[in-house]
């Protein structure tokens, strides 16, 4: 009798398909791993010394500047958190979502040192808001020595961070939105608690809210991060006596003294405890509003009390068009006397000298389209290789830059650039612009990109097509928008990135934002409304041809 035939298992036969896609996402892992574990240890390791910590501790600016920190971090967090979760029940409940997020690509095209420029020309005793009201009905024929910006209380501060991070949690919750299975289910989920005798925006906080702000867990930490670090809108709008802390550490760190490098590298650590007590804290206390909503205490809430007006999107929309319009104001503005409105005359001279430093937009450009191309590449590669349970496992290692502070970073990127001898070298900035730029675009295309159906590769298989061929004829194709939009944000925070290109780059590449920064501080305000509008203009112009690659196909009736 011959050998008997022995069952193979599915399993045995998948087994080196499966092989074949763990190698390669551990490849991918390590790609990314390997340099963000090597820059978060330099950094860590920097600022570790006694002495370091000791001369920190006896810095009489130390403690107003943490507090201040403090004030401005979570206030304005706090505050973009709520008015975002506003404008989304308001938009759910009343079915209008589609018009809430209309605007919300220029919005979050626009970079922070930006819309904190054109808010510093709004708002500054000699802005626009001012010289509208004066003299008839303020009386000054000069401008006030008012704290209206740089104030010392931090509030220019934060209402330029809740202004730029509304949009970003709006757009995060989008994504989420853009998955029709989770959409569907809210929606039965919304219907059933009105039959029970919700109110529509009180069943929205009872059954909705909690599972929604559960998945945006990692974007607000990311908001609050920012909040707490953030350094180019701080010396744009941001107090000056004391400053924040992050101001105070980017101080420290251009010294070319050791003992105050290493103070600043040891402010930078300070601040990634501030960041991670400050992320429990907010975690523990949503994990309370959780279970208080869960009880719901047998409130319906009242139906009328649904409002009919759009206020609060209005109102965003309209500092955005501001901002915009001081901007384009600014830069053509030649002699601008206060109280006048309008300047006396208008000129181009700004923008021609725009023109003349062709070098620096090339290098935006060229840094911008390649890091958000790397991350893209890479996220794409990644979501399609690596098992659900590593991604899930491993988010808070690829989310480090996101969370750690941009001070604390920038010393480990600088530190391995140093090592590699990579500092002041195109290939090392763009390397440090991706790692920034990875987090984000990773962030933006999961959600559709895990939401995809599986039945469309059930059906690809049955009909004995590859899993080529399904990715470049199926997946990908209906995916096209979400890979668009992900690859603007790239963009558009490649753009937005101040310290990494002044410290990596050791002052051998200017951008569009070190420039729009750095004359921010000084009296051209023509010249820096120039940088800030192109500074704008580009991830505009990326979001909006990611539109335009991201529309829906259309088929024409070909029937005769």
């Amino acid at each position: 009798m011959g050998t008997p035939l022995r069952r193979v298992s599915p399993l045995a036969r998948h087994a080196p398909w499966v092989l074949r896609r763990r190698l390669g996402a551990g490849a991918l892992l390590a790609l990314v791993a390997v340099p963000l574990l090597w820059t978060a240890l330099e950094a860590l390791t920097t600022g570790s010394t006694a002495a370091a910590w000791r001369s920190l501790a006896q810095e009489p600016a130390l403690a107003p500047a943490a507090l201040l920190t403090l004030w401005t971090g979570l206030a304005s967090t706090l505050l973009a958190w709520w008015g975002a979760a506003a404008l989304l029940a308001r938009g759910f409940v009343r079915q209008r979502l589609a018009r809430l997020l209309r605007g919300l690509p220029l919005m979050l095209a626009t970079p922070h040192a930006a819309l904190a420029i054109g808010l510093l020309f709004l708002l500054a005793p000699s802005g626009w808001l001012l010289r509208a009201l004066s003299p008839w009905l303020t009386g000054f024929d000069s401008p006030p020595p008012w704290p209206t910006t740089q104030d010392p209380w931090g509030l220019g501060l934060i209402a330029a961070l809740v202004i730029k991070e509304i949009p970003f949690l709006l757009w995060t919750a989008a994504t989420q939105l853009q998955r029709d299975d989770v959409r569907q289910r809210w929606r039965a989920e919304h219907a059933l608690a009105q039959t029970l005798g919700y109110a529509p925006r009180r069943a929205f906080w009872l059954v909705l809210w909690p599972q929604l702000s559960t998945r945006l867990r990692w974007p607000l930490l990311a908001v609050l991060a920012y909040g707490l670090t953030v350094v180019d809108m701080a010396l744009v709008i941001g107090p000056a006596t004391p400053p924040t802390l992050a101001v105070l550490a980017w101080q420290w760190l251009q010294d070319a003294e050791p003992a105050t490098y290493a103070q600043g590298a040891a402010a930078g650590g300070l601040l990634a405890l501030m960041v991670l007590a400050c992320s429990a804290l907010w975690l523990a206390a949503q994990q309370l509003q959780r279970k208080a909503l869960a009880h719901g205490h047998g409130l319906r809430g009242s139906p009328a009390r649904t409002p009919g007006t759009d206020t609060g999107l209005w109102l965003l929309v309209g500092v955005y068009a501001a901002v915009l319009l001081a901007l384009a104001v600014g830069s053509v503005s030649g002699v601008w006397a206060f109280p006048a409105v309008w300047p006396q005359n208008f000129t181009t001279a700004a923008w021609r000298q725009v023109a003349q430093s062709s070098g620096t937009v090339f290098t935006t450009l060229w840094l911008a389209s390649g890091s958000s191309a790397i991350a893209l590449v890479w996220s794409v590669a990644w979501l399609e290789l690596a098992p659900r349970r590593w991604d899930e496992a491993l988010r808070p290692l690829l989310y480090l830059p996101l969370v750690l502070p941009a001070v604390l970073w920038v010393v480990g990127l600088y530190g391995v650039g140093l090592q590699l001898r990579l500092e002041g070298q195109a290939g090392g900035l763009l390397i440090a612009h991706t790692l920034m730029v990875l987090p984000y675009v990773l962030l933006a295309l999961s959600p559709a990109y895990l939401g995809f159906d599986p039945r469309y590769a059930q059906l690809n298989a049955s009909l004995g097509r590859s899993g080529r061929a399904f990715l470049l004829r199926v997946k990908w194709p209906l995916l096209k928008r979400s890979l668009a939009s992900a690859a603007a944000v790239g963009f558009a925070v490649s753009v937005a990135q101040y310290l990494p290109t002044l410290y990596v780059g050791a002052g051998r590449f200017a951008s569009v934002t070190t420039e729009a920064v750095t004359l921010a501080s000084g009296g051209q305000r023509s010249l820096t409304s120039a940088y800030a509008g192109l500074q704008l203009a580009l991830p505009v112009l990326a979001f909006a041809l990611a539109a335009w690659l991201g529309r829906p196909r259309r088929f024409r009736n070909t029937a005769a």
